[in-house]
């Protein structure tokens, strides 16, 4: 048990991989085990939470540590040359194709290829990729001639694979033959005490590299940084302390105050959902699931508002009786004008049962008005991200949580070429 620790720390140490957290050290122990064979292996992990170096861990640690290792993106290959890219060209095969090229997996045959972001793949691509999963062979763009390579394909995803199978987005078959070897990367927010040891790391690099002191943090910031879900991973930890590392030179000691202007303020979302949401939910989750239920709210309300038109003199007593659909869909408080306010007594006379019916239809009316679209609110997410990022289109998708060609898509989809 001993040596098999050891053996965990010294990879890390190899690696680079800085934490001591059960999850890390299970995927670390996996990519060991898995490396001395020729098994595919599916990566998946937020984006961010360093993913790539399980890759070159199983690269370096199989017989194939003397072939090439490539790492692709396929999320930021354009659809129309992905093909290309992966299996090479014939001269004249299409336009700009002025002479043959290699593919990745003819260049890299005898060697390692890291799918990143493998849910971004094309579904023509994704039938190439298959063949050369099953048989070793591929046939360049253009060509009619089938070739055999000797590639091992390590593949990464920061979306649910399973999800896009449902969606017709991605190719069960292929998920499978993928998913041989899972090894889950866990998120920053789920390593404990790991953030501290990494914000020290970074801090001591940046130190040298800048030549300034270099940051601690007092133990009221170190609580904050505890506290904070990190969606960007250990890429927006380092950059957060490259950040405070340039901007306060002379200052050795961080407190929380100070960390606390570096540190991005989370979004708010309503109390209704965020308050119980699981600590391994995302941001957009949450979003869609307000979303949902303020859908399926706004359906009760329109069915309690026929029933009421029925009745008018029951109106009151529906009211109360569904008192719970008032406070789950709250009006925004920016606008009072669409605010409705029902004082309800126990009993009211028959006089109310009127009055009570037509507060009912003017809800009726704020209800469909205040409906929001799915649709819209990805839309102003990103924008804003966008906005935020001064249109820098990879760093906006970073934040985000999608590739830059899904961002690109989106960007088309909702017509902001000109916001």
């Amino acid at each position: 048990m001993a040596s098999k620790e050891s053996e965990i720390q010294s990879i890390k140490q190899r690696f680079g991989i800085i934490g001591n957290a059960q999850l890390l050290n299970h995927a670390v122990e996996v990519a060991m085990q898995v490396a001395p064979t020729d098994m595919t292996v599916l990566i998946t992990g937020e984006s961010g939470s360093g993913k790539e170096s399980f890759s070159k861990i199983i690269h370096q640690l199989s017989p194939r540590k003397h072939g090439q290792f490539i790492a692709i993106n396929c999320g930021s290959i354009p659809e129309g040359t992905i093909d290309s890219e992966l299996f090479g060209h014939e001269k004249g095969s299409f336009t700009g194709a002025h002479e043959a090229r290699k593919g990745y997996f003819e260049v890299t045959n005898g060697g390692t290829i890291f799918l990143d972001e493998i849910g971004e793949m094309p579904l023509a691509t994704q039938a190439r990729l298959l063949r050369v999963l099953e048989n070793g062979e591929f046939i360049k763009v253009g060509s009619s001639k089938v070739q055999k390579t000797d590639v091992r394909v390590v593949a990464a995803t920061n979306v649910n694979l399973l999800n896009k199978v449902e969606q017709g987005k991605f190719r069960e078959d292929l998920y499978y033959r993928l998913n041989t070897v899972p090894i889950f990367v866990p998120p920053l927010r789920e390593r404990g005490t790991d953030v501290e040891l990494l914000f020290r790391k970074f801090a001591t690099d940046f130190s040298e590299k800048y030549k300034v002191k270099p940051i601690t943090l007092t133990p009221d910031a170190k609580e904050i940084l505890l506290k904070y879900r990190f969606p960007g991973n250990i890429r927006q930890l380092k950059n957060l302390v490259e950040q405070i590392s340039v901007l306060s030179p002379d200052k050795k000691e961080i407190n929380a105050g100070e960390l606390a202007y570096y540190i991005p303020k989370e979004s708010t979302l309503p109390a209704v959902y965020s308050q119980n949401a699981p600590e391994n939910i995302s941001e957009r989750e949450i979003l869609y699931k307000v979303l949902f239920d303020m859908k399926k709210d706004v359906n009760d309300l329109k069915k309690m508002v026929l029933e009421a038109m029925a009745n008018p003199a029951q109106a009151a007593q529906l009211i109360k009786d569904n008192a719970n659909l008032f406070e789950s869909v709250r009006l925004e408080e920016k606008k009072p004008s669409t605010e409705v306010v029902l004082n309800i007594s126990p009993v009211q006379p028959a006089e109310h049962h009127q009055e009570a019916a037509e507060e009912v239809q003017d809800i009726s009316h704020v209800a469909e008005d205040d409906s929001l679209s799915i649709e819209k609110k990805e839309r102003e997410l990103i924008l804003r991200a966008l906005r935020k990022n001064n249109n820098k289109r990879k760093y906006a998708a970073r934040d985000l949580g999608i590739s830059e060609r899904t961002l690109y898509r989106k960007i088309k989809e909702y017509e902001l070429e000109e916001d």
